[in-house]
């Protein structure tokens, strides 16, 4: 089957939107939707590798996933046309993950400088999550094999270990991954008719 231009973006349900993320991503997502079929996910899984006291508990994270849902759309993505979601609905994102973290190399996440800059003199008290942040990114990609990822400058890291995970790695044919991919597929073809 043939790669479709497909693209995977997010963002993290944190707190309030704020002009940086409506200017940096959102206005971009608009545009992608004329010429890519596209997938717009709340990645509430990612915001949990933040202090609680950014993502606010378990009510508030709700409440902000709403939020974010909510702004996508009022921003003008079409969710009958493309795929507006929530990360934790899909149980793919954390199965890959695990799968991708038995393929992914020690030496490829201490390369990764977003996890010392966040972390920073508290490393100690990290948490794992933070640590493997570039592999759930590398399962969020890859479950949908998606061929753009519009992403910030502080990412870019993060993309590239994901490119060297799909490499790298000869465990990612598992059906139910392939499974997904092809319900995505048959999204989009049906909403192009």
């Amino acid at each position: 089957m043939a790669m479709v231009e497909r693209v995977f973006s997010g963002v993290q349900p944190t707190g309030n939107l704020h002009l940086g993320n409506y200017l940096g991503a959102i206005v971009n997502f608009v545009k992608l939707q004329e010429t890519h079929n596209c997938l717009y996910c709340v990645v509430d899984m990612h915001a949990l590798t933040q202090p609680v006291s950014v993502w606010g508990g378990p009510a508030e994270l709700a409440r902000n996933t709403r939020e974010v849902t909510a702004a996508f759309i009022a921003s003008g993505i079409d969710p009958k046309k493309h795929i507006v979601f929530n990360q934790s609905q899909v149980s793919g994102h954390a199965e890959l993950a695990w799968i991708l973290n038995c393929v992914a190399r020690i030496g490829w996440l201490n390369r990764m400088t977003q996890f010392k800059e966040k972390a920073g003199k508290d490393r100690e008290n990290a948490s794992v999550g933070l640590y493997d942040y570039p592999v759930l990114m590398a399962a969020d990609i890859l479950l949908y094999r998606a061929t753009h990822v519009p992403v910030g400058e502080d990412q870019k890291q993060h993309l590239e270990l994901s490119r060297d995970i799909a490499r790298n790695s000869t465990t990612i044919s598992a059906t139910r991954f392939a499974a997904t991919a092809l319900m995505t597929d048959c999204f989009f073809r049906s909403r192009s008719r």
